[in-house]
């Protein structure tokens, strides 16, 4: 045990310093006055000079004018990472998590080991619940690490997010980044004991050449996102599988926190779903769910709420009232009717042709199938369809090519495939020597490319839609299926918009930056925009800020894709109360009418009854084979419409999925009441948050310190819309130099989120804001620093506010905290501001209620006040501290009390162990940072 008792003050290296746990004689683990905790230092008694520092009192010499009150008090609180609150993390937040993102949070503080399954509707907000969480455990030291795992293309946006709204600076563990993270290890460490944040690409440390060293060096908290592709139902390819015993080896350390984190956790197969919860614990996967006593033991580990279940959290930012769907329907015209019908003619004859044995058949039906689908989204897909090898013909059996036609056709890709969902299928399986059929193929993508154009009747359509939603004041995202289809309508698009409207395409063709930078280009032009995609943006992708109508140009075979399209426009933030979703459908083409009939109206029909979006049941894709198959059998009816002698069939099929369908539903939405959680009320805890808030200010007063604190500080500010901008190369040096490395300049400063890089963000975590509060504040508690310094530690101020003098103090509380952990108990020293003001004199002092302080914090200067009248006054406040120090000590215990109290609140609240190991008390005496008296107007009416 150290000397220097924790939490008191010393000084060294011409400073002073907080003494924290684990010092110990030899060496004292300190953090600077008011610093941060990545502020934190070791000093070795023994080579370097410490002495007990006391903190001093406020120098009447250097008295400050009328504002130098609110600024340094508001300094102070940015100064603040973590409070001595029970929730540790707040302080270090950009955001302000809704009431209804903090269900997951308490949910989490209930378990000693957190083994969560976030699967919240899309668009709810995920990954702002699982951030919460994963920054209380590391605040509260409950987690030492973390690692997300993800898909790469959600990589960076998952680095963005948790840096810009959580303050958590993660690296990037991808293909690319590997050789610059190992170029700083020591012998065989490992970059994740190098680096204690990482955000990982799933399908990279999956495999066997990284797997192990991650399993043994992963950190004690993991999120995983999208973590039903991470599952394996026994029909899934080797990839999932791969994934899934990576997720299971690190579930295996029970003392490791855990957060899956998905939309959709139930794909519809049993199977599945159970592999997933009994990643949290082996034993949930042989409960029984139909049972209430199953779904109630589940609970403990699973929230999941539809829109239904927030909609009373959301008053002030609602989510879109409703989802308007629309279909609009076109006709092939002449030409393209009878290429369609070759080519189901030839698909029949290559289906229907035994030779080969039968996996030589099942690729036929895959290689026909995908070339009608490409046929049904665009001559340019198709022609490319036409010319490029099918995927299924490497299979090396029926079941390996039917694995891969089911993922490249049927949308249900699961493994690396996801990642190319909008590459070309290819429909040539024509072994080497098949050169007559290889040139019908050539003449049919001859013929395809011909009626690109005028001579294709879903462009005009599509045209229709677009001008229908830019009219009416919609900006769309337009869906295709291929990358091919994608390039082809935006090209067609530029041209038929004109100057109407801003057209950019993003596909899989692009990297995740190219893709992101795309559209930032798009949506930073002025007027409308139209932005066309591939499924490359269906998951985890955020449009809302800019698009509120989706066009499905091409159907998805799979509804929980057309859901996750829509959901990147109809979620949390969307400003327009109803969004839009258009699917433009082939009503004389077989192929659309199939999907639309037996998956997607009843998918729609579902959502909308139940106001949930139900999976598909485990027999849909089987229905669906079968009516695609009976598709090729069926006998052609001479100059019939397409769909003719086969309404009968599809009804047969459609029938007994729907049912099989309803019953499911049922089910699920029975379920859903239990995994809501509307038994945990955030409004029990609401005070605790709502005193941390308090405690470190709004963003308006962060706005107002800003811009006042950099116009002291000399710099030229310019107003701008959404902020405003500052010229920093006149500020002091010490500042220039402790502003971000390589911002932008002028430095702009911005109200709104998200915000580009190198810019600055008005929340009190932003690093700017941080370097401009700790200048205010070092150069107020140092008088030699050189240069201006907008705040003084003392001041005097005539103000009509006050009848009689008035003396204000700004406090700072230096508090122990001993709590309970998942590594032992723990003692931390954490600093809490207050702001208390007292009347008469300071051997009975008259203490005034907070909400009279506040006021006083606002008065503005009704007269001025001799300089030697105010070096007296403040000369007499500061003499009269000593005798005020009992009373500020019984202060700080009082404090010290509430937050205990606080503390044992929110644990009971959330069903907490360790009530009882509690301890919080305050370091005395007191630090009093600034004295300020404010005086009546003689005369005044008061």
């Amino acid at each position: 045990m150290s000397t220097f008792a924790v939490g008191s003050l010393v000084r060294a290296r011409g400073r002073d310093w907080v003494v924290l746990p684990d010092s110990a004689d030899d060496l004292l683990v300190v953090r600077p006055l008011g610093g941060r905790d990545d502020e934190v230092a070791g000093i070795i008694t023994g080579i370097e000079q410490v002495s007990q520092a006391t903190f001093a009192d406020p120098d009447p010499a250097d008295a400050g004018n009328a504002v130098s009150a609110g600024l340094l008090r508001t300094a102070l609180r940015i100064g603040f990472r973590s409070t001595a609150g029970p929730f540790r993390s707040m302080a270090g937040l950009a955001v302000e998590p809704r009431p209804y993102q903090l269900v997951p949070l308490l949910m989490a503080l209930r378990q000693e080991t957190v083994r969560m399954l976030v699967a919240d509707d899309v668009g709810i907000g995920k990954t702002v619940e699982a951030g919460l969480i994963a920054a209380e455990l590391l605040a509260q030291g409950s987690a030492r690490g973390l690692t997300v795992l993800c898909a790469p293309a959600l990589a960076e946006q998952w680095q963005a997010e948790l840096a810009s709204k959580f303050r958590i600076d993660a690296e990037l563990v991808l293909p690319g980044t590997v050789k610059r993270l190992e170029r700083n290890r020591l012998d065989d460490e490992s970059i994740f004991e190098l680096h204690p944040y990482t955000i990982v690409s799933t399908d990279f440390i999956k495999s066997t050449r990284h797997r192990d060293d991650f399993v043994r060096a992963c950190p004690d908290l993991v999120i995983v996102d999208e973590a039903h592709t991470c599952v394996a139902d026994g029909s899934t390819s080797g990839g999932r599988t791969l994934r899934y015993d990576l997720v299971r080896r690190l579930a295996e350390d029970r003392k490791r926190h855990l957060l899956l984190v998905t939309a959709t956790p139930h794909s519809g197969k049993d199977e599945g779903f159970r592999n997933l919860i009994a990643l949290l614990d082996p034993e949930l996967r042989a409960l029984d769910l139909g049972s209430s006593k199953g779904r109630e033991r589940l609970a403990r580990h699973m929230v999941q709420r539809r829109r239904a279940h927030i909609r009373k959290f959301v008053e002030d930012t609602p989510f879109p009232e409703d989802r308007k769907i629309q279909e609009r329907k076109y006709y092939l015209t002449d030409d393209y009717a009878k290429l369609f019908g070759s080519v189901l003619s030839y698909a029949r004859e290559t289906v229907r042709d035994h030779t080969g044995g039968a996996l030589r058949q099942r690729v036929r039906y895959w290689s026909a199938l995908a070339l009608l689908r490409a046929l049904a989204s665009s001559p340019k897909a198709a022609a490319a369809t036409l010319r490029t090898r099918a995927q299924a013909a490497g299979a090396a059996s029926s079941d390996e090519a039917d694995r891969i036609g089911r993922a490249t056709v049927l949308d249900l890709a699961d493994d690396e495939a996801a990642e190319s969902v909008d590459v070309t299928p290819g429909a040539d399986d024509i072994a080497e020597g098949g050169s007559a059929e290889r040139r019908r193929l050539m003449e049919f993508a001859r013929r395809a490319e011909q009626l690109e154009g005028a001579g294709d009747a879903k462009l005009a359509c599509l045209d229709e839609a677009i001008q229908a939603l830019l009219s009416d004041g919609y900006d769309p995202v337009v869906f295709c299926r291929f990358i091919d289809t994608a390039e082809y309508v935006a090209e067609h698009l530029r041209g038929s918009l004109g100057r109407t409207a801003s057209v950019a395409a993003v596909t899989g063709a692009l990297s995740p930056p190219v893709r992101e930078s795309t559209i930032a280009e798009l949506t930073g032009q002025r007027g409308r925009h139209v932005l066309v995609a591939t499924d490359c943006l269906s998951e985890g992708v955020n449009l809302q800020e800019h698009f509120q109508a989706v066009v499905h140009y091409d159907l998805a075979w799979n509804p929980t894709r057309h859901e996750q399209r829509e959901g990147r426009v109809d979620r949390f933030g969307q400003p327009f109360k109803e969004v839009r979703a258009v699917t433009v459908i082939g009503a004389d083409n077989r192929v659309d009418e199939i999907v639309m009939r037996v998956l997607l109206r009843k998918h729609n029909e579902i959502r909308k009854q139940l106001g949930i979006s139900v999976p598909v049941p485990d027999s849909a894709n089987a229905v669906v084979e079968a009516v695609l198959e009976e598709l090729f059998v069926a006998a052609p009816v001479a100059d019939q419409p397409m769909l003719a002698g086969f309404e009968d069939v599809m009804a047969t099929h459609r029938k007994s999925l729907h049912e099989e369908w309803d019953s499911y539903a049922a089910k699920e939405n029975a379920a859903l009441t239990k995994f809501a959680q509307s038994g945990i009320k955030p409004d029990e805890v609401a005070a605790e948050l709502a005193e941390v808030r308090a405690s470190l200010g709004a963003d308006t007063e962060v706005t107002e310190f800003v811009r006042e604190s950099l116009d002291a500080l000399g710099a030229s500010i310019t107003a701008k819309k959404a902020g405003f901008e500052a010229v920093t190369t006149t500020l002091p040096l010490g500042l220039q130099d402790a502003l971000p490395p390589g911002h932008v300049e002028p430095l702009p400063f911005r109200s709104d989120l998200p915000v580009p890089p190198k810019h600055a963000h008005l929340d009190r975590t932003d690093p700017s804001v941080a370097a401009i509060a700790g200048y205010v504040l070092d150069s107020a508690l140092d008088p030699l620093t050189p240069g201006p310094r907008p705040a003084r530690r003392c001041g005097v101020v005539r103000t009509d506010t006050v009848a009689r003098r008035t003396t204000l103090l700004l406090l700072r509380f230096r508090m122990h905290v001993t709590l309970p952990g998942a590594y032992g108990t723990r003692t931390l020293v954490a600093e809490e501001a207050r702001t208390v003001a007292y009347r008469g004199r300071p051997g009975e002092p008259d203490w005034l209620p907070p909400e009279e302080v506040t006021a006083l914090l606002a008065a503005q200067p009704s007269g001025n006040v001799a300089v030697e009248q105010a070096q007296d006054d403040i000369r007499r406040a500061v003499a009269q501290l000593d005798e005020l120090r009992t009373s500020l000590d019984e202060q700080a215990a009082e404090v010290a009390d509430q937050l205990r109290e606080s503390h044992m609140r929110v644990r009971a609240a959330t069903r907490q162990a360790g009530v009882t190991r509690i301890d919080v008390h305050a370091h005395t005496p007191v630090d009093v940072l600034g004295v300020y008296v404010y005086l009546p107007v003689p005369g005044g009416a008061r």
